[in-house]
Parts: C-alpha cells; structure tokens; sequence
C-alpha cells in the first residue's frame, strides 16, 4: 500500500515516467524506497529522488531513496543493489539531505534528539551524459526473473527467517 501511495505522489507531483516504486519492508516499508524511472531528461533521476524523499508519502521516518532505470526489478534487493554497485559512482551519485522530517520511532536518532534526521539519495541510473554508451546488463529481465521466480520458488531452500534463499 504505501509503494502504491508513493508512486501516486511522485506522479502527482510531476515526475514523468515513474514505472515502478517499492518501500521494502527491511527498512519497516518506511527507511527504504526504491524507485524506478524511464529517464527522459538531465536531472530526472534526482528529481525522482528527491520528491521520493520529500513528499508526504516518502517523508515521514525516509531515510534512503535509491532511484534506478526502468529495467531493474525494485522488489529485488539484489537487483537494486547491483544497480548501485554498477551504475552509481559516490562523488557524481549521492545527494544528502539534512533536517528531514523524522519521528519518535526513528531508531537511529538518539531520544531526546527526534524530531529530524537526514537523507540519503543515491542515483543508480546509467549516467544521463553517456547513457547511450553505458554497457548493456546481461542477464534475464525483471519481467522473466519475476516468472522464473512464480513458476520455480517452490524449489528454493528456505532459511531460518522464512525468507526464500
């Protein structure tokens, strides 16, 4: 529900192309978001960020929003990560933002310091500049991983905390 909020936020508020918006529950559906863009201009995918980060339904307790291109699966945590390992660079990616609305539940902030914390946006889309001769991904599309996964899950070993391996 609020991967689907958030995505009706970014897109009311102008954000053109958003294809895909995930709150993972490892951050309790708040701490980290994903979301996933078809770039269409210079500085598309910080505009995506920082609404993401900002707006009502991305703001409250937010602490990481991680923007990738349309061809990343933003369920997969291994997927979104690659992405930031393979398509983000620190000194050009990474944009800070300080004194974000925050809570009580924030577990990072000391108690009787709640009220504000910071931001992290981390754009791991191929750059803007040269997207054209960023070398292509291989392997399977989300869309046949997901498949695979649909027709295949049942065979994966599950571990300790229910999770599928």
């Amino acid at each position: 529900m609020r991967s689907a909020l958030l995505k009706k936020a970014l897109i009311d508020a102008g954000v053109p192309d958003v294809t895909a918006v995930w709150c993972h529950g490892v951050g309790g559906c708040r701490l980290l978001n994903v979301v996933a863009i078809k770039q269409r201009y210079p500085g598309h995918a910080r505009q995506a960020g920082h609404v993401a980060a900002m707006c009502r339904a991305g703001a409250y307790l937010g602490r990481i929003v991680i923007v990738v291109d349309d061809d990343i699966d933003v369920t997969d945590l291994g997927d979104v990560m690659w992405a930031v390992c393979t398509r983000a660079d620190p000194d050009r990616s990474i944009d800070l933002i300080k004194r974000a609305w925050s809570g009580p539940l924030d577990p990072a902030i000391r108690p009787g310091e709640k009220g504000f914390n910071s931001r992290l946006i981390i754009d791991a889309c191929r750059p803007w500049e040269w997207r054209d001769e960023f070398p292509p991904a291989i392997g399977p599309s989300p869309d046949v991983k997901r498949a695979t996964r649909e027709k295949w899950g049942h065979l994966l070993q599950e571990t300790t905390n229910g999770r599928q391996a």
